[in-house]
């Protein structure tokens, strides 16, 4: 056992004498003030959780400080090797160590140093860090830095849900979802860094439940009647004819006699099922809690008995899946943005010329780029060089339109093509609805999901090209 008077001659004297020379003095100041910065967070983290949710936390606070502690450390030693190496390579080691006093002003001028340089560095890593943190808290970040993410961000900016940040709906609320996040992030970025990420990156159910969620703004339980919808869709004739259609969708819900109705109130109960692909298109078994406590399954004819230990419970995620990054379909967008203008219907077979460019596979944006403006430029002039000639700047803005359209929804780098993300609303361009509503799932009673359509639409209207009632409307 080392006596208080050995330890203080043979290691303390020494380690400050050797120790006080600018590199070790830095290193001090960067590991204390990196200790502070460390010591604060784990506090607030302990006390009550206020600071970020941001999945990318943990990478700052778990692995770059604590890297920043040692490195400091690390400094302390090498610089005082460095003196040590130095002054016995001058003969200049004294006989004895001066003593650590704070009236030594040699050891005084040091601990000066080293208070200066801490309150320097915690006030240069602690903004640091909060500035990061901030940053790591915006789409930005999220969405432009983090390059992957480049389909699901041009997704999000023409969402309903454009302008909230990815924090609100990617990370739950809470210790666990809190840890949680801080995991997954740290395991993604290392993911993209060794350039070992799935291509294209898939949601597989890492979005966490409604409750914790959607339902911080939305209400479950909110009566919203019918909805009037009117598409347009346009013809690969000549004159690109456009046609009309209305549907009234009978969303539904809970009103204030606690009746439910539509779509919504159809699925507020609980029910569950079980999925047999990561993307959910394929439901073979779902069970419904009835309001007397009873519960009735229904399974997919022909389908092999599925492992329902451990289903999950429907919520508003299990339709509304791509509720902020939401990719159309090519023909979908191109009746859109014809709709509204541009590209333009006034030129002949455009929406034929148009569709055919959109699907054509190119190896990149780039690629797509230049291939869709001069494959529509060729067309008309050569096909019909008198419009070329009179609607020069309609066909440059129409080709400019069709590039966006494809920018938007196709990233080849990723993988990203024409439907490889399933909108399950609706179930015109993937299974969405018919997952579970398809006549084919039947009880053991011989009951059947149901697959009326006027359950939760009626068909007013189906491609006119001038409707009536629009008119009436004044929608037309």
């Amino acid at each position: 056992m080392l006596k208080a008077g050995s330890l203080r001659e043979n290691w303390l004297r020494p380690f400050f004498f050797y120790g006080n020379n600018w590199l070790s003095l830095l290193g001090g100041a960067i590991t204390t003030a990196s200790a502070m910065v460390l010591v604060g967070f784990w506090v607030v983290s302990v006390v009550g959780h206020g600071g970020s949710s941001n999945p990318y936390l943990g990478i700052l606070f778990d692995l770059l400080l604590p890297g920043v502690f040692v490195a400091g450390l690390v400094l302390i030693l090498v610089g005082i090797f460095i003196r040590r190496s130095f002054l016995l390579s001058t003969d200049q080691v004294p006989s004895f160590f001066p003593e650590v006093s704070i009236h030594d002003p040699v050891f005084r001028r040091g601990l000066d140093i080293v208070v200066v340089a801490t309150l320097m560095n915690f006030i240069i890593v602690g903004v640091g860090c909060y500035r990061g943190v901030a940053y790591m808290d915006t789409v930005s970040f999220c969405g432009a830095t983090c390059h992957v993410m480049a389909p699901e961000n041009a997704a999000y900016h023409v969402s309903s849900h454009a302008g909230i940040v990815c924090t609100e709906c990617h990370v739950a609320p809470g210790t666990a979802g809190y840890v949680h996040a801080k995991v997954n992030g740290t395991k993604q970025l290392f993911m993209v860094l060794v350039d070992h990420y799935p291509k294209p990156i898939m949601a597989d159910h890492k979005v966490p439940v409604a409750s914790a969620t959607c339902l911080h703004c939305h209400n479950p339980n909110a009566e919203l009647g019918d909805k009037l919808v009117v598409s347009q869709s346009f013809a690969d004739d000549a004159t690109n004819t456009q046609t009309s259609s209305v549907t009234v969708l009978h969303i539904g819900g809970d009103d204030a006699l606690g009746h439910l109705s539509g779509i919504h109130g159809a699925h507020s109960g609980k029910i569950e099922y079980v999925a047999t692909d990561a993307d959910d298109q394929t439901i073979p078994w779902v069970r419904k809690s009835n309001p007397d406590g009873s519960t009735t399954d229904f399974i997919a004819s022909g389908a092999p008995a599925p492992n329902i230990a451990h289903p999950q419970v429907m919520d508003c995620i299990g339709c509304h899946n791509r509720a902020a990054h939401s990719f159309d379909t090519a023909q979908g967008a191109l009746d859109k943005m014809m709709a509204q203008g541009s590209p333009s219907a006034t030129l002949p077979f455009l929406h034929k010329e148009g569709l055919a460019l959109l699907k054509t596979k190119y190896d990149s944006q780039g690629e797509a780029k230049a291939r869709i403006t001069s494959g529509l430029i060729t067309f008309y002039r050569s096909q019909y060089p008198s419009v070329w000639d009179a609607q020069r700047p309609q066909i440059q803005n129409s080709a400019n339109s069709l590039v966006r359209i494809y920018i938007d929804n196709i990233f080849p780098a990723m993988n990203v093509g024409w439907g490889t993300h399933p909108n399950n609303i609706g179930h015109t361009d993937s299974a969405g609805c018919f997952r579970c509503h398809d006549g084919n799932h039947t009880s053991k009673a011989g009951k059947t999901i149901t697959n009326d359509c006027s359950v939760c639409h009626n068909l007013v209207v189906s491609n006119e090209p001038h409707p009536k009632l629009l008119t009436d409307l004044g929608m037309h």
